[in-house]
């Protein structure tokens, strides 16, 4: 399961930032250059976010600047700050007459406890140093940056946990100018346990002599009688964020975000609990509809014309039904090809989210034996 080598088709940078000690930390993924179009897909009922509402369809921006993925509980949003600092200081954001106004959707993950201490805490210096380091580069993985305090598997008690982490995987389909890619990061700070692609565990709840307790299992042999669970409600979450290389709208992005939380729950048992605040995040090149309206309708890389929004200026011939049908169709399979790509991509990170980690405190990780797995 080997790493890609950057992230320059998406038109992204990542940047990660940690208290080693405190066992806390953050991810931002801004715009390489520019901004960015997304959407967000809530999966978990536990969810601590901030700005999520920028990224709906008929929001005025139309556009963010940044994603923040941060530990610290809600205390780690305060860190947005450090982003919209590192923005405003280079004249990104969105224009407001005399300055700008960054967008910065952020969500957490907890992890408070049980590593490290409990009053380490992300902080806007942190994310500002983090939007400094950024680069499209592939990103470090495992038990940094956002993932440095994650853990998984909490079924049987804090204490059988194993080490969860950050991941990142991408996928490729078509040729030429057909080309399309999917590139997913992770944060996996699961209450379930992680799967490999052929259903069995490989990082979780722990048996106290050897193997896995299976917490799907647990849960529905026993169903409101297991006590610990209240040890660790509220504590845990999934957030990933899937890039596209190829531009589209809002809607579609939703629908990507979407598609891909398929892989949480191919990759994640139980997952999107009443304990989980898991949200996906979609992301894909800004591109100015002016200037697009400007050179006229073009396709796009890897996705058929009729997905690209049309304005009145990009109208030409009326299409017969038939033509119209035709094309609606093909919108359809284009998208939840695309959808198809994602949850693939989103399902290897999530693995090499676990496999890269290495165990601190007691709880062991995956990456212990082998140090690492790249």
């Amino acid at each position: 399961m080997s790493a890609p080598a950057d992230l320059a088709p998406f038109g992204i940078a990542v940047g990660h930032a940690a208290d080693a000690d405190g066992a806390t930390g953050l991810t931002v993924v801004r715009g390489a250059d520019g901004p960015l179009r997304g959407s967000a897909a809530v999966v978990g009922r536990a969810t601590g976010t901030r700005e999520l509402g920028v990224l709906a369809s008929t929001h005025l921006t139309g556009r963010i600047d940044a994603v923040l993925l941060t530990g610290g509980s809600a205390y780690g949003l305060d860190a947005a700050a450090g982003v919209m600092r590192w923005m405003e200081e280079r004249g990104r954001g969105f224009p407001v007459g005399p300055g700008v106004v960054p967008i910065v959707p952020a969500a957490v993950i907890f992890d408070l406890a049980p590593l490290g201490r409990f009053d380490a805490r992300p902080t806007p210096e942190m994310a500002y140093a983090a939007c400094d380091v950024a680069s499209p580069s592939w990103p470090a993985e495992g038990s940094v940056g956002v993932g440095t305090g994650a853990t998984v598997g909490k079924g049987a008690g804090p204490e059988r946990a194993m080490k969860g982490g950050f991941g990142c995987a991408m996928v490729t389909a078509g040729a030429g100018e057909e080309r399309v890619s999917v590139a997913a990061l992770a944060v996996v700070n699961a209450f379930g346990d992680v799967r490999d692609g052929g259903g069995a565990i490989i990082a979780g709840a722990r048996e106290g002599g050897g193997g896995f307790v299976d917490t799907a299992a647990l849960l529905a042999g026993s169903p409101g009688g297991v006590g610990h669970f209240e040890d660790v409600a509220g504590r845990s979450t999934t957030l990933a964020v899937v890039a596209v290389s190829a531009p589209l709208e809002r809607v579609e992005l939703h629908q990507i975000a979407r598609g891909a939380s398929a892989a949480l729950y191919r990759r994640i048992t139980p997952v999107g609990t009443s304990f989980d605040g898991d949200v996906v995040f979609a992301l894909c090149p800004w591109d100015d509809h002016s200037a697009r309206r400007a050179r006229g309708p073009s396709p796009r890389v890897g996705v058929p014309p009729q997905l690209h929004d049309t304005g009145p200026e990009d109208s030409g011939s009326h299409p017969s039904s038939a033509d119209s049908v035709h094309s609606a169709r093909s919108t359809r399979l284009a998208l939840v090809a695309l959808e198809a790509l994602a949850s693939r991509a989103l399902e290897q990170a999530i693995e090499r989210a676990v496999r890269t980690a290495r165990g601190r405190d007691g709880v062991p990780g995956l990456a212990d034996a082998r140090g690492g797995d790249r």
